[in-house]
């Protein structure tokens, strides 16, 4: 048994049991990873996918058990190294954040400017991604902190902390007629077209949710991934634009004014989560910590520890 043979359990499941795409994850042919796989079930005296020909269907029984014992022997391996490089390396290796294009672009400068101060030598990526992506990436590995406000408190295998509360604002053009109305309304919101976020990004769950409850049915006409676009468009008279609040700066918006909508909307919790039983080095916690003040390391360390198994 050796790591390649577990790599390509991982992937096995990661990527629908399609052998060239395993392969071309791995570096091997689709040849290599067939041999390895019935290599590692000849030692273990069982089979581990079920076959129909020369195709892989889904793993059996023993290999479903399997796949678990080898996500946390990789994981493992991981923190291994990780362990390594926090002691040897203090100040210096990756640090990996995802997060959505709002956080990215208005809420985390300040924190990244930090960072590179207090850690010049680290190297930070900062992948923009939707919540989706997020989770993908934080579950697989590929990201060490996770930052979005949905998804991320639900997932099992990931610890989600909170970060900051907000809420939707409405912004129109300078002089339209909603400016002067008080108190603002859903139903004089409706009454134009609106422009707003996508579904799935940066709560739009909440605000259909919102004019649900109040039985209208808007009319948006356009959906974007981020409030430059929705921006841009309220400013061209497509319609009136619903945005998180922290993306107005009036000194730049000056063409635009915001209407406050925390009463119509509701507030929502942006989230940072890491995997759980993911062994974060010493400046990925000092990064949440610049987030929220409130986590310490040893608070974060001690919400992402795995469980001990009591028959151990």
């Amino acid at each position: 048994m050796n790591f390649q043979q577990l790599r390509i359990v991982r992937e096995m499941v990661r990527r629908n049991f399609n052998l060239t795409e395993v392969g071309g994850a791995l570096f091997t042919s689709q040849s290599g990873v067939s041999k390895h796989i019935r290599d590692l079930e000849d030692e273990l005296g069982v089979e581990l996918f079920v076959r129909r020909g020369k195709r892989v269907l889904g793993l059996t029984a023993p290999g479903k058990e399997l796949a678990g014992i080898v996500e946390r022997m990789l994981l493992d391996a991981g923190n291994m190294k990780n362990l390594a490089d926090q002691y040897s390396k203090r100040d210096r290796g990756q640090l990996v954040v995802a997060t959505t294009h709002t956080q990215a672009r208005y809420v985390l400068p300040r924190v990244v400017t930090e960072f590179k101060e207090s850690f010049p030598r680290a190297h930070l990526l900062l992948y923009q991604a939707s919540p989706g992506e997020i989770v993908s990436m934080l579950l697989e590995g590929s990201a060490d902190i996770g930052i979005a406000t949905e998804d991320l408190a639900r997932i099992e295998g990931l610890s989600a902390f909170p970060y900051y509360t907000w809420h939707h604002s409405v912004i129109v053009p300078a002089g339209h007629a909603l400016a002067s109305q008080r108190p603002l309304t859903l139903e004089a919101v409706a009454e134009f077209p609106l422009v707003t976020y996508h579904e799935g990004f940066t709560g739009r769950t909440g605000i259909d949710a919102a004019f649900a409850a109040a039985g209208i049915a808007p009319d948006i006409v356009m959906s974007a991934l981020d409030a430059d676009v929705i921006k841009t468009y309220v400013e061209i008279g497509l319609g009136v634009g619903i945005i998180a609040s922290m993306a107005f700066n009036p000194d730049r918006d000056a063409g635009l004014s915001l209407l406050e909508g925390g009463h119509l909307f509701g507030r929502h919790t942006t989230q940072l989560a890491v995997r759980r039983g993911h062994y974060l080095r010493g400046f990925a916690c000092r990064f949440m910590e610049l987030c929220a003040p409130a986590l310490s390391e040893a608070k974060v360390r001690a919400a992402i520890r795995p469980a001990r198994d009591p028959a151990l």
